[in-house]
């Protein structure tokens, strides 16, 4: 009896057991079904190419920029050293191997610990799979649902993915810190090194942070995280990853990282950004998207030089700081620090390195920002960033800011500075560089510096390519990321000019034509508008070629009338000038708006021959995957495909690019522009011993002053101005202000690019002209009014032709509606009487209001 009851409690033990765990079965079974509806499709993570960082090179090779929205550098699987992944492991999911995407023992006890502590410790049990899951397809919240959809998804990926991929993903896309996203990346911002140079120690270093990279910092919680790494040693070698001997050596290296200053930065190693790159970054996220440009891992062969962008930039910069302490005008850099942070050095210097200041300036040598410490009867001491304190001290001497003079409360000048306290106070913060002896370079004394209220531009590209070698956009990328060489619309002024030239040659013209230079009246709304000379006087019958090398205004008005300022306007837009240039006469002096970086393109085609150039920052782009997603030179090479070639022999590249120009046009526009280097507006300033064309520009008031010329290789353009257009002063010119750029800049060019003669067309006839009256001369004539012109051969020139116009030119014209015009008849010097005009009607006019 007492038996048959046994068996029966027995017996209803196990049945409720047996149902229990049977509604446990069911309940979980359904818990899972229902969560496992509609989730995420895993079989993503197959074709998944997470976001990596986009590289900029130059063209020769040096990283000199990179992009990105998330730091990350991309490294498959096969390439991951066994150290780095053995650490990954031993410190998150040392049974990764054996598990099927998720590790119950784990669970239980966080599940455990949670209960225990009522919540306060709750810790997590994920698996290296259940992280990817997290990452890549849920939320990161600590919610049970969450938990059970992650192990869900790790066993399904378990069986579509092998352990190296899901693996792969996961040491790619961990956030370690620092910005730095995935193990490559991270190895480099800690250590700059590669993930094949890591010793133990700072493999295990890295595999610390993915819980809380924040709470692991290697300089602020600096023995939290070596308490962290020698844990993660220590379960490296219990997994048998390391030996007793490796681990004791490993343990017992001290904690080091570029945070630390124990190595130097890869950072330090690129070029700050500049106006360049910042370009390219804005050209590729127009063509490519931005999204695809911060994230594709896009590899960048941009075709700036090395060498000749420091050149570039050194030359603008000196020309503007010329004329800045020319104007004597202290303004400092805006910025102070408060007094009671100057009470030690740790102080001061941390509050300097979080000022915006501009830190990429080396004019002579490196600007460094710095900070009024005091300031005596005489001297003022600074400390400066980056150089260390001495017994003595640095000082700004008297003798450093006689030159300038403070602005005062009411906006007027204060006198002259004679002691450093006249322009500084205690907390100012500058900018000072080391003034050295230049013949050698011996320490002289820390001299004040203040980056320029005037700004400008300078371009050179390749004439043939349009590859663009430098540009300088601004004096400082960190003081105005404005670029003012691509973004920056100003009037070109007189540099404008040879596109009007341009056009008549084109209709019939010829440098050796006369125009009249006399005085002009056109009505327009606003009243009469006489347009004058820069120098307010007139000089009578000149021919073309007089009229460009001195910059002759009135000439530019009466050819322009004489063409049709809708001729001009197609010649402009036809070389990328313009979009639509309004046809009113002003602009043929230059007085609608457009970039240096169109004017220099444009001039690139008077320099090839009048072939079309289109210009670029980028050679090459590829992308993560090493495929070639464009190339700009598309010109034909057929001898580059031959594996060898005859010893002195070049490989022959057909182009294959349109002409914009007639070339005996482009060569007879040269020839002239090369007579404003050699004797004309710019000869002062311009002198390169082969042979260079180009045209000078100063716009109405000096408010833009130009320069824009070339070699038979290489173009390069200046302008300088005030952001806000304002006058300059007198003596404001192109030739005198750009002059001087272009000179310092091509200087160092024809050393490395050489320069040589102007390609002349096979189609020039040559004759001798006198440059002063446009008459034909002997063959064996010579003496410096003697110039061999290039005429189109078969076309017979005609000599002593005037144009005139007028002194009232187009005052009956009206405004807006077109009115045809014909051919007319002028009287030669002979006496005879011929037929000429424009091969084009003209268009409206305008008060334009320039010169």
């Amino acid at each position: 009896m007492v038996f048959r009851f046994i068996l029966s409690f027995l017996g209803g033990i196990f049945t409720t057991l047996t149902m229990s765990i049977g509604m446990v079965a069911l309940t979980i079974g359904a818990i899972f079904w229902m969560y496992g509806r509609d989730l995420p499709s895993h079989e993503s993570l197959a074709q998944y190419t997470p976001p990596t960082i986009s590289r900029i090179y130059s063209g020769q090779g040096r990283l000199i920029d990179e992009f990105a929205k998330e730091r990350r550098l991309f490294a498959p699987a096969d390439t991951i050293p066994p150290m780095i992944k053995q650490a990954f492991i031993s410190a998150e999911d040392k049974n990764f191997y054996e598990h099927d995407g998720y590790d119950l023992r784990g669970i239980g006890a966080a599940a455990f610990d949670a209960v225990r502590t009522r919540g306060r410790d709750v810790r997590g049990a994920s698996t290296i799979t259940q992280q990817v899951m997290k990452n890549f397809l849920l939320s990161g919240d600590r919610r049970a649902e969450r938990k059970i959809k992650e192990i869900i998804l790790a066993a399904r990926v378990e069986e579509a993915l092998d352990k190296e991929k899901i693996l792969e993903l996961y040491l790619n896309e961990i956030f370690l810190g620092q910005n730095s996203y995935g193990v490559a990346a991270a190895s480099q911002t800690y250590f700059n090194k590669t993930l094949s140079e890591l010793a133990p120690h700072e493999a295990a270093f890295l595999a610390s942070l993915p819980k809380a990279p924040s709470d692991y910092h290697p300089v602020r919680r600096k023995d939290r995280l070596l308490q962290r790494r020698n844990f993660v040693l220590r379960e490296m070698n219990e997994n048998g990853y390391l030996s007793d001997e490796e681990y004791a050596v490993e343990r017992a290296q001290p904690l080091r990282s570029v945070q630390n200053g124990d190595f130097d930065s890869f950072k330090k190693d690129l070029p700050p950004r500049d106006y360049f790159t910042d370009e390219i970054r804005r050209q590729l996220s127009e063509d490519f998207g931005e999204g695809e440009f911060f994230t594709g891992g896009l590899t960048v062969r941009a075709t700036i030089d090395n060498e000749m962008q420091p050149i570039a930039a050194n030359a603008l910069r000196r020309q503007l700081e010329q004329y800045d302490r020319g104007r004597g005008v202290w303004r400092g850099t805006g910025q102070k620090i408060a007094v009671d942070q100057l009470d030690s050095e740790e102080n001061w210097r941390n509050a300097l390195a979080d000022l915006r200041v501009p830190r990429d300036i080396d004019l002579e040598n490196q600007w460094y920002p710095a900070v009024v410490l005091s300031v005596g009867d005489s001297a003022a001491r600074i400390g400066i960033e980056g150089v260390e304190e001495t017994a003595e001290g640095h000082f700004i001497p008297a003798k450093d800011v006689q030159w300038a003079r403070k602005r005062l409360e009411d906006g007027k000048l204060g006198r002259k500075a004679q002691v450093a306290g006249d322009l500084l106070e205690v907390g100012d913060v500058v900018l000072v560089r080391r003034m050295t002896a230049d013949a050698d370079g011996s320490f002289i004394r820390w001299t004040l510096r203040q980056v320029p209220e005037v700004q400008g531009a300078f371009v050179a590209m390749d004439v043939d390519t349009g590859r663009v070698i430098a540009m300088q956009g601004g004096f400082s990328y960190q003081a105005s990321v404005f670029n003012r060489a691509t973004q920056a619309q100003r009037q070109p002024g007189s540099s404008f000019k040879p596109f009007v030239y341009a056009s008549a040659l084109d209709s019939g013209y010829s440098p050796a034509t006369i125009v009249v230079d006399a005085p002009i009246e056109i009505n327009t709304p606003q009243g009469v508008w006489r347009p004058k000379n820069s120098s307010n006087r007139f000089y009578g019958p000149t021919p073309l070629r007089t009229g460009i090398e001195q910059s002759r205004n009135l000439m530019t008005i009466r050819l322009a009338q004489e063409v049709g300022m809708s001729v001009v306007g197609s010649y402009a837009e036809r070389f990328g000038v313009y979009d639509d240039l309004a046809p009113v006469l002003a602009n043929a002096l230059g007085s609608q708006e457009t970039t240096l970086f169109k004017m220099v393109s444009a001039y690139a085609m008077f320099a090839n021959g009048g072939e079309r150039v289109q210009p670029t920052l980028v050679d090459r782009v590829q992308d993560r995957y090493g495929k070639t997603v464009y190339k700009h030179d598309e010109r034909i090479c057929n001898d580059c495909q031959l594996a060898s070639l005859d010893p002195g022999l070049a490989p022959r590249v057909i182009s294959n690019r349109d002409r914009v120009m007639d070339p005996v046009t482009a060569y007879q526009l040269t020839s002239m522009m090369r007579g404003v280097v050699e004797r004309g507006t710019a000869r002062k300033a311009v002198d390169l011993g082969v042979p260079t064309a180009g045209k000078t520009g100063t716009t109405n008031d000096a408010k833009d002053v130009w320069f824009v010329g070339f070699t038979s290789n290489i173009v390069a353009g200046c302008y300088i101005g005030y952001d806000q257009p304002r006058p300059m002063g007198r003596g404001a010119t192109g030739g005198g202000m750009c002059g001087p750029v272009f000179q310092r800049f091509m200087r160092q060019a024809v050393k490395k690019y050489g320069g040589g003669k102007f390609k002349v067309p096979e189609a020039c006839e040559f004759i001798n002209i006198d440059r002063f009256t446009g008459a034909r001369l002997s063959n064996g004539a010579s003496g410096s009014n003697v110039v061999s012109e290039c005429f189109r051969a078969g076309e017979e020139p005609l000599f002593g032709i005037t144009f005139d116009g007028g002194f009232a030119m187009g005052a009956d014209l009206p405004l807006v509606e077109e009115v045809g015009r014909t051919a007319k008849q002028v009287t030669t010097s002979t006496g005879k009487k011929a037929v000429v005009g424009p091969k084009a009607s003209f268009g409206t006019l305008s008060s334009g209001g320039l010169y």
